[in-house]
């Protein structure tokens, strides 16, 4: 059987079941510390939230990739300040072999150009008079040093007045003309074979023109003379004036030539070779090594850096093409004792100089690589920060549509906690007022 409420403890129990309800909302929001707990509570706020917290847990979840990402690159970078190191030591090996002179340059000496009866004559040295005697003359016969004349070396210059020299050295070949005065010396035709860069030139104590090369290779030397520079250079590919300079006019042709090396090596330089294939051979081991999470920037390997967590052509990501870094690709030949196509030559002044100017490009390499890749980790490290940044705004915009104010709930589940004592008396007194029906039995 039902029981019947009087109205006032009717109301009184609705507004306490209501004040209830409430606070047990509230005390539900402060324990979870959310104000929308399922889409029934807010469903645009819990939704919204809900794809800014999945955009946030994606674009964190990159932050992985984009971390392996960044240590690949400066792995690669520093493999790079390796192989920088090792090419260092490589231009110093050089630089050693260069310091201790070449004992094989190709050398030959003329005959005399002075002699002992022109000593007497003029009370100079062998070495004065040769350097002081004319070229030309007015006849192909060669006149000696006197008290008062310097002499001449016997070519006819008086219809043939310029000089031509024809230098060859491996595939190398200097031609140059030069004219021919009344006073143009020996001298100045030393000075005209320095300016080759092939060889060098200079009179000995004995009165012999010397030519030597500054490589290891022969040596083709001409000289000659004509009307004019054509003529004078094809007479110095023939050598015509060799004999008068105290060479053979074969000194000039290929294959033939007297200008030879001595086949002696240097031993300092012949204990470097070992030296420098070591170092060059490390160059290929480090840059091996380079690698991080089994990508190699400088194995020719190729690295991919998502930034976002779309696809297609929506995705936003860094690809980072590596270079197969190695000796070869540097440049940077093997070393040996003897001259072989595709080495470097340590007898030979002309290889080390090569090889110098190899060593310089490969740093001149390395040092756009690394910028090439520094540029790369400024990006991915900046995206790196970006993602985390993003990923904490997505987090605190999803945060203060669910979140609740603590403060807030606080006061209110207070002001609820006051209302249910009151409604709980205002109940009692309900209560009483119908206890007093009775009193009247």
């Amino acid at each position: 059987m039902a029981v019947s409420l009087s109205s006032g403890v009717r109301n009184n129990l609705a507004s306490l079941q209501s004040t209830q309800s409430q606070a047990l909302a509230i005390q539900n929001r402060l324990a979870t510390g959310k104000r929308v707990n399922s889409a029934i509570d807010n469903p645009v706020n819990f939704f919204t939230a809900a794809s800014l917290n999945d955009r946030s847990s994606q674009l964190t979840g990159l932050l992985d990739g984009i971390s392996n990402g960044i240590q690949t690159i400066q792995a690669a970078s520093k493999g790079i300040d390796g192989v920088t190191k090792l090419v260092n030591s490589l231009q110093s090996t050089i630089k050693q072999a260069q310091a201790d002179a070449a004992q094989n340059r190709p050398t030959k000496a003329g005959t005399a150009l002075s002699t002992q009866a022109e000593v007497i004559a003029t009370s100079k040295s062998l070495k004065d008079i040769a350097l002081d005697k004319r070229i030309g003359g007015a006849d192909a016969v060669a006149d000696a040093a006197t008290a008062s004349s310097a002499g001449d070396i016997g070519i006819d210059t008086s219809t043939n007045n310029v000089g031509a020299l024809s230098i060859q050295v491996g595939s190398t070949t200097y031609e140059a003309s030069f004219s021919i005065t009344a006073g143009t010396t020996v001298r100045d035709l030393v000075n005209e074979i320095n300016k080759s860069g092939l060889v060098t030139a200079f009179v000995d104590e004995k009165g012999q023109l010397n030519v030597k090369g500054t490589g290891s290779e022969t040596v083709d030397f001409g000289f000659g003379v004509g009307a004019d520079a054509a003529a004078a250079t094809t007479a110095a590919q023939g050598g015509s004036g060799n004999t008068a300079i105290g060479f053979a006019a074969a000194d000039a042709v290929v294959g033939t030539s007297g200008i030879t090396s001595s086949g002696i090596t240097s031993a300092v330089r012949s204990n470097l070779i070992d030296q420098y294939n070591d170092l060059r051979t490390k160059i290929d081991d480090l840059a091996k090594d380079s690698g991080f999470n089994g990508i190699n920037l400088l194995g020719g390997d190729r690295l991919s850096i998502v930034f976002n967590e779309k696809t297609g052509k929506n995705q936003t990501k860094l690809d980072v093409q590596g270079t197969s870094l190695t000796s070869d690709n540097l440049g940077i030949v093997q070393a040996g004792n003897t001259q072989l196509a595709g080495t470097t030559n340590f007898q030979n002044d002309s290889d080390l100089e090569a090889a110098t100017k190899s060593l310089t490009g490969a740093l001149t390499s390395l040092k756009s690589l690394a910028s090439t890749f520094g540029a790369n980790l400024s990006v991915a490290q900046t995206r790196q920060d970006f993602t985390k940044d993003m990923a904490s705004v997505l987090t605190t915009g999803a945060d203060n549509l669910t979140n609740a104010d603590v403060n807030s709930e606080a006061a209110s589940l207070l002001a609820l906690q006051t209302r249910q004592q009151l409604a709980q008396t205002a109940l009692s007194l309900a209560n009483q007022a119908d206890q007093g029906v009775l009193r009247l039995f």
